[in-house]
């Protein structure tokens, strides 16, 4: 590898390296390609099988990671798919404490799923459409709410426009016009309130001191999330296609 190999440049020579290495091709989806800024076009298959001869496309489970159950449960993706999640067990211990509905503590332990999981930009989309299925409505609606209404301040719960915001994103950063109109028709909702709880326990659960394991919350999410017998990913609900994206996220076709 040269030093004049960009980041991204040197990122798809190792996986070259490694897939000529291994029995198998990865091949990154093109939003990752996007997301490195790389406008180029991919590797054909045809270019990239003369490239690894002896390869095939990886169209089954990645052995680069943990091998998930046969039918796995929303606790299974949170063991063996989810990045770090201490913030939304904190959130969900934060809203226990609190003696929010068992339906709230759910909201507040899935928020940020998406995130954690899927996706970043618009994650509270995202992760709003990957439990709709699974979830009370109102969970839903207030997972959604919260990509918005973390904006905004509402003084009669407290809930300030978080200050890391302005180091993250600067001192003149505007929402996007989506959320705002978004934000004038949440307000005025009847689970308005369902969303801004959310917030309100979302960022006070940065803790580095408190450790909450996600046990504590096995029985709220019996109780609460309608876990397909056949497993997410494979109960051919409208979003498993998702699921099966997280499972799977190398899958070539």
């Amino acid at each position: 590898m040269t030093d004049a190999m960009t980041m991204s440049q040197r990122a798809d020579a190792l996986e070259a390296r490694m897939a000529r290495e291994l029995d198998y091709i990865v091949v990154k989806s093109r939003l990752h390609a996007l997301a490195e800024g790389d406008m180029n076009a991919s590797l054909s298959g045809a270019a990239l099988q003369k490239a690894n001869p002896s390869a095939h496309f990886l169209m089954g489970d990645d052995p680069r990671l943990p091998a998930m159950p046969e039918k796995p449960t929303l606790v299974d993706f949170f063991k063996y798919r989810f990045g770090p999640s201490m913030h939304l067990l904190q959130s969900a211990h934060h809203a226990v404490k609190a003696a929010l509905p068992e339906k709230m503590v759910l909201a507040c332990l899935l928020h940020d799923i998406a995130a954690v999981g899927f996706i970043r930009g618009d994650h509270g989309y995202w992760g709003a459409q990957l439990v709709e299925p699974y979830v009370d409505e109102e969970v839903t609606w207030a997972i959604r709410a919260h990509q918005v209404l973390r904006f905004y301040p509402d003084e009669s719960v407290g809930y300030e426009y978080p200050q890391s915001y302005v180091s993250m994103f600067g001192a003149d950063y505007r929402p996007d016009p989506y959320i705002e109109e978004d934000y004038k028709r949440m307000r005025d909702h009847k689970w308005y309130m369902s969303g801004r709880q959310i917030t309100v326990h979302d960022i006070y659960s940065f803790d580095p001191n408190l450790h909450v394991e996600l046990d504590a919350f096995t029985d709220i999410i019996g109780r609460n999330f309608r876990q397909p017998a056949e497993g997410l990913g494979y109960d051919n609900s409208p979003v498993a296609h998702m699921w099966r994206a997280i499972i799977r996220p190398a899958k070539y076709l």
